[in-house]
């Protein structure tokens, strides 16, 4: 089924917030806190800096209903810049990747694509794009 959530970026403890918001809300993680040092070696990527191993690649946690709030770190070492404002990305999650890929063509254009829509290591096709207001976009399509 298709879902939206929210995706925020932290400069380095992003586990912090989201053990704080688990308390909150009472829920637990979705399958854990995957971490930056799960990231499987890629064509091109630089070598991961040990002191980044521990970091959260992606974490989630149910809110309230069916809301999903999502997160990451984005260290400086990894080219990331975290600023208040640039943290945030509405996460769509549709059914099909036809659907994704004219959503996300129609979000990027005249904006600035991140991320071309493509198979990711974690199964999912992904990509990440700013639409020319300056609103951030992620698309996931999992595998079924």
């Amino acid at each position: 089924m298709a879902s939206v959530s929210l995706y925020l970026n932290f400069k380095r403890n992003t586990e912090e917030a989201f053990n704080f918001y688990r308390s909150v809300f009472g829920t637990e993680f979705i399958g854990g806190v995957a971490r930056m040092g799960d990231i499987p070696p890629q064509d091109g990527m630089p070598e991961l800096d040990p002191a980044d191993k521990n970091l959260v690649m992606h974490v989630a946690l149910p809110l309230i209903g069916d809301f999903i709030l999502m997160g990451t770190d984005a260290p400086e070492s990894m080219g990331f810049t975290v600023n208040q404002g640039n943290n945030v990305y509405i996460n769509l999650q549709p059914d099909t990747r036809a659907e994704a890929d004219k959503l996300f063509q129609q979000l990027s254009q005249d904006g600035k694509i991140e991320q071309v829509m493509a198979e990711m290591f974690w199964g999912a096709y992904y990509g990440s794009c700013t639409d020319k207001f300056g609103v951030q976009w992620m698309l996931n399509v999992d595998k079924k």
